[in-house]
């Protein structure tokens, strides 16, 4: 059965019919029987659709306007000791208040539209990460090409990426190499290689860094909805592994990774 958390990471995916079949079935008995879940996908759904029809301008109430208009008025009466400033600077007609406060409102309007059609592309993209974590554990797609061995994972992106992924095999470390896959992060493909920590899955994702950003001196730690993700900067690419693992064993992967790419 699909969780209230479980729910929020996968409900994008389901708006965006990203889902396979299963797991967009589980969505739906779980929206069926969550009146809060059911409730707040209803807002997105809504939200999306208003978006793609344009329809996000909404006229203000006139007790609004009324306050509004009653604010102007105000601002416009000068103080008892400037009433020479007063007299010579004419009072603005009803006619340009009203039209200020359109304008005025009209350019909010297309500001907030602006703000809420178009897709945030930052560098934060952690709760895409870990759902798409989550995902891999779901449907029982963790890998693409089953092996541990790097020679065999690495060649495996070739012509499926623009990039080619580092590839290694930290076996030595306790951190075995499972395989690799294709993912989407942001609307792009990247690689995701997995690996293990006895019952525990690491995914890390992987794709080209903006240009000239420097490595990290060392990898920056977040958590989310009860997973650890890391994030680091190497040879021109970003890098952000993330798993139920603890913290500190996730820290001590991502110095493992680090030291096999630098050698």
């Amino acid at each position: 059965m699909t969780s209230c958390a479980d729910m929020k990471l996968l409900m994008h995916g389901l708006l965006d019919g990203e889902l396979d079949a299963a797991n967009a079935l589980k969505c739906d008995e779980h929206l069926a029987t969550c009146t809060n879940c059911a409730a707040e996908y209803e807002t997105y759904r809504s939200l999306r659709q208003a978006i793609r029809t344009h329809d996000v301008s909404r006229r203000a109430p006139d007790a609004l306007r009324s306050r509004v208009l009653a604010a102007l008025d105000a601002a416009e009466e000068a103080p008892t000791g400037q009433a020479e400033s007063r007299r010579a600077v004419p009072r603005r007609p009803d006619s340009w208040r009203r039209w200020t406060i359109g304008a005025s409102g009209l350019a909010l309007a297309a500001s907030l539209a602006l703000f809420i059609a178009t897709p945030f592309r930052g560098p934060d993209p952690v709760n895409e990460l870990v759902a798409g974590h989550v995902r891999s554990l779901q449907v029982d797609h963790l890998t693409d090409v089953q092996t541990s061995d790097q020679h065999t994972v690495k060649p495996w992106f070739a012509g499926k990426l623009d990039f080619s992924p580092p590839v290694v095999d930290l076996t030595s470390a306790g951190f075995p190499l499972v395989g690799g896959r294709l993912d989407y992060v942001s609307g792009r493909a990247v690689a995701a290689l997995v690996f293990r920590r006895r019952e525990h899955v690491i995914n890390v994702f992987i794709w080209p860094g903006s240009e000239g950003a420097q490595p990290a001196s060392s990898p920056d730690h977040l958590s989310r909805e009860g997973y650890n993700v890391l994030h680091w900067t190497e040879n021109g690419m970003t890098l952000w592994a993330v798993s139920d693992l603890n913290a500190s064993e996730l820290r001590e992967f991502g110095e493992a990774f680090r030291a096999q790419t630098r050698s």
